[in-house]
Parts: structure tokens; sequence; C-alpha cells
């Protein structure tokens, strides 16, 4: 359906002044009987839907955009739920209220990587299976906490470790604190 919904658009002559986007909120889930080992819908990743590590939280977004933005195009900037609204106020040329967390990806959508910026951090916090905390610091350090503040941090390097395998949190304590104190 969503190439019919492209087709339309075209047909309309609607294209370039449309934006479409697909993407998820999570990541897979294993609700339902739903079967795992097929496909490996996580791929390389650790954890599904409701775990903080990155098979749970990050997923894919492809943009479709007439003339704006270049088939094929990749990127790998970091952004969440929450950077549509000021992407959202940019393309429309829309005042973003003071105080937002939120920044525009519009650029990167652009192909304008140099003018994307980035997050110092992303935050995120689940109760469901216990307290558990994640944040991730510029973009590549991935600190994990379960069971509260007196808890340490694991710290994933996402860059060289995109499974979350190996916790470096004793080989770099100062990111490793920088994240902790930002959980806190």
């Amino acid at each position: 359906y969503v190439g019919r919904m492209l087709d339309q658009l075209q047909l309309l002559g609607l294209a370039e002044n449309t934006l479409v986007i697909f993407t998820s909120d999570n990541g897979p889930h294993g609700e339902s009987g739903h079967n795992l080992a097929r496909f490996r819908p996580a791929g390389p990743l650790t954890g599904i839907k409701r775990s903080l590590t990155d098979g749970g939280i990050r997923v894919p977004a492809i943009a479709w955009w007439p003339g704006r933005v270049t088939a094929g195009s990749e990127s790998n900037h970091v952004a969440y739920f929450g950077d549509w609204f000021a992407t959202a106020a940019e393309l429309a040329r829309a005042q973003v209220p003071d105080g937002l967390d939120s920044i525009s990806f519009a650029p990167t959508l652009r192909g304008d990587p140099a003018g994307q910026q980035p997050h110092e951090f992303l935050y995120w916090e689940f109760h469901e299976r216990g307290f558990q905390q994640a944040a991730l610091y510029q973009g590549r350090w991935k600190g994990l906490r379960a069971h509260g503040p007196d808890e340490p941090v694991r710290l994933y390097d996402l860059h060289q470790d995109i499974g979350e395998q190996n916790d470096l949190a004793g080989q770099h304590p100062e990111i490793a604190r920088v994240i902790a104190d930002y959980l806190n």
C-alpha cells in the first residue's frame, strides 16, 4: 500500500511537496508467538521491544521526498521521535518553542551532514521489567543501568560493538562517569 500511496502522490502532482517517512517505534517483538529466529529481525543488534539495548530501540527510517531527499542516500545521524517536532516545524517554517528537547534533522534529509546538529545525549527509561535506564552519549557511547542509581553503568562503544557485547566501563571510566552523572 505504501507504493500505491506514492504512486497517487505522483499522479496528483503532490510528490515534490510531500515528505513521506516510513519507520517504527521499537525493534522487533516476541509477542503473540512471533518467531524471532525467523529472518533474524534485529540483525546483529541485541534485544527486542521493551529492552534498552539497540535491538529494542534502534529502528531504521526511510524518507521519500522527490527532488529533496536523494534516492539511495544513507545517513548515520542518530535521532529520536521527539526530533520530528523540530523537523516538521523547520520544514513548515514555524517557530519551535524554547526548552524543547527536539533537534531538527531537516539538514540530514537535505543531504547536508555538516549542517546537522547532533544530540549530546539521548535518554531512555523503562519500568515494565524493573527500573532500567540508557543514555547515548555523543552518538557513540551507550550506557546502560538497571535497578536504580546505585548500580554501575555498563558502557558500550556502538561504533565498534553494535551488538553491545563488550562492557568497556573499566577501560573508559571517565566516559562511564559522564553517563552515570547524566543518568542521575
